[in-house]
């Protein structure tokens, strides 16, 4: 499978490649990691970069990294589509006090426009 996981930085995207790299080396996917710069996360692209490259090298995963400019949602959704990504994997969402799942404005977009299947893990 030819999987797409997009990371902005946060602590859940960083959790959320570890749940990739485990699922990848589990199931020999094809991975390619796209970083979206988001301005409520305080890392540089280049920073997040950095950590997803030492987080291949203790997996021993050979992955293709790169990084996305512009609407980190559309963005995401472009190149899933157009690429050919079986799946694009996100992370995100929170629980409300009321236990209903809270999503924000790059993983609604996603969700809604992508024909890519997208896993979300929270």
């Amino acid at each position: 499978m030819n999987v797409l996981l997009g990371i902005d930085g946060s602590d859940v995207s960083f959790e959320a490649l570890d749940d990739t790299l485990a699922r990848s080396t589990a199931t020999d996917d094809d991975l390619t990691i796209a970083i979206v710069d988001r301005d409520e996360i305080d890392l540089r692209p280049d920073e997040i970069e950095a950590t997803v490259r030492d987080h291949l090298t203790e997996a021993d995963i050979d992955a293709q990294v790169r990084q996305l400019a512009g609407h980190p949602g559309s963005r995401l959704v472009e190149v899933a589509d157009s690429e050919g990504f079986d799946r694009l994997v996100i992370p995100g969402g929170k629980r409300s006090a009321l236990g209903k799942i809270k999503l924000d404005e790059t993983i609604e977009f996603v969700l809604l426009n992508a024909e890519t299947t997208v896993t979300l893990v929270r």
